[in-house]
Formats: structure tokens, sequence, C-alpha cells
């Protein structure tokens, strides 16, 4: 197992006890991102690792940190991600904290067993996941890479490139007007912060991918 190195991020880390209290709580104080990096321990990447993945676990971090749920309180998640993305990555989740969008649950892929379906249908948001892209095998996804993350999958479809939606039963939130609760839309704060992180967002894209955004736009 990989060391269990562990430290605060500059600037985000404000007790992580926030991650426990309900809206209003904290003594009156506006509750504000918080998060812990460190090294991924083998048992956490599971499944979502495997040989001949393009990314050494040693290159891949553990993020922790509170985030918004449906409803209306502070909860701790997981992503896993390329250390090169951490910085991106907490500014855009930063933004989404300060703005209160919710998210319905933040788990790592190994929880799923790497297993991109079962993580959308439980409207699961993630990143590093060594697979191939769903409903295109013939390419590697870039969430191999460690760079991509997808949000509330359920309120954010995919489109794949036959037309197919993912994850089934979410067809209806292709009506994107009016947004519905945790759902991305151009110009909102969220998708805002990844444009400001140099980062591009899927639902921009044809056909949309409105629950992805990565580093090189794929």
């Amino acid at each position: 197992m990989q060391s269990a190195r562990r430290r605060l991020v500059p600037g985000l880390a404000l007790g992580l006890l926030v991650g426990l209290l309900p809206l209003g709580a904290a003594a009156g104080e506006r509750p504000r991102l918080a998060a812990t990096v460190g090294d991924v321990p083998s048992a956490l990447l599971g499944a979502s690792h495997r040989a001949g993945c393009p990314v050494p676990p040693g290159r891949l971090r553990l993020i922790t940190m509170n985030h918004w749920g449906f409803d209306g309180r502070v909860h701790r998640g997981e992503l896993v991600v390329h250390e090169d993305a951490v910085r991106p990555v907490l500014a855009v989740f930063g933004a989404a904290f300060d703005d209160r969008f919710p998210i319905r649950r933040m788990r790592a892929m190994s929880h799923y067993d790497g297993d991109d379906r079962r993580a959308m249908a439980d409207d699961n948001t993630s990143a590093f996941n060594c697979r191939r892209v769903t409903g295109d095998e013939d390419h590697l996804s870039r969430h191999s890479y460690g760079d991509a993350v997808d949000i509330n999958p359920l309120e954010n479809p995919y489109v794949d490139r036959s037309g197919t939606v993912h994850p089934p039963g979410s067809r209806a939130a292709l009506d994107r007007e009016p947004p519905a609760e945790g759902m991305l839309v151009a110009g909102d704060a969220v998708t805002r912060a990844i444009e400001e992180a140099g980062w591009e967002w899927g639902g921009a894209w044809s056909p949309p991918d409105y629950q992805h955004f990565s580093s090189d736009g794929t």
C-alpha cells in the first residue's frame, strides 16, 4: 500500500468538521470549501486501475472535500485525479461550493468496480477511471488520465455518437429549460470556473456530454 501522505490545500482548508454541519451551522459562519490532498491508497484504486493504464498510481492524488448535497446539507466526498489536475479541479469545486451547487454523491470509482454505467446510474460524481469511452469502445476515455470529471450524471446526461443517452432514464434531462437543480448550464458558476481553469465543458459539444469536463477537451 502506498504511504498515506496527506496535506491540506493552502487557502482551502478551514476545518474538516465543517462537512458534518448542516446548512446555517458553524456558529453562524458561512461554510466554505475544505479539502485535503494525498496519495491514493491502493485499496481505493481497486478495479479503477489496472496494468497498462496510462497513469501510474504514484501520479494520482486523492482529494477529500466537502460539497453541498440535494438535501441542503454539507457532505464529504472523494475524487481521484492526476496530480497536475488538483488545483484546477479544486478551483471548479470551490466555485461550485460557493454557489451552493448540489452534488448527489462523490465517491471514488473503486466503489463501483470501475463500472461507469453503475456509477452514472447512482448519480455519482467522479474523475479517474481507467476505461474505454462509454458508447465508443475503440477509444480510451480521458478519465484514464485523471484529468476529466463527470458531475451529476442523472441531471447531466451524455449522448454518445450513436445517439444513445447515458445513463438510461435520463433523457428528460436533455431539456435544459428551465434548468433543474444540479444541472450544469452555460454561464453558471461551475461552467465559468471550468472555462477560467482553461478546461472544457462537454455540454458545448455536439452531441453533448453535459456531465463531463476535461483539461484537453476530450
